[in-house]
């Protein structure tokens, strides 16, 4: 369920321009940031490249696109 938020109209404005680059809608690029930003609080040891493969590491998990990974 979706909640309408208000937001400053430079950060419309830069999410615009990144979702077009990342192929996101709007809010889609927002809803990026977010998560990103989440993570990176509750983990400040993390750099963002390191987050960012979490993430897509989650996301192949949640699409059944696993692999054993095999040590040496």
């Amino acid at each position: 369920m979706g909640t309408a938020v208000r937001i400053s109209d430079n950060l419309v404005r830069e999410a615009k321009l990144f979702s077009k680059v990342d192929n996101r809608s709007v809010t889609g690029q927002i809803e990026h940031w977010a998560k990103i930003g989440k993570c990176a609080e509750e983990n400040p040891e993390l750099s963002y490249s390191l987050i960012k493969e979490i993430l897509i590491g989650l996301e192949e998990l949640e699409h059944g696109e696993s692999s054993e990974y095999s040590f040496g």
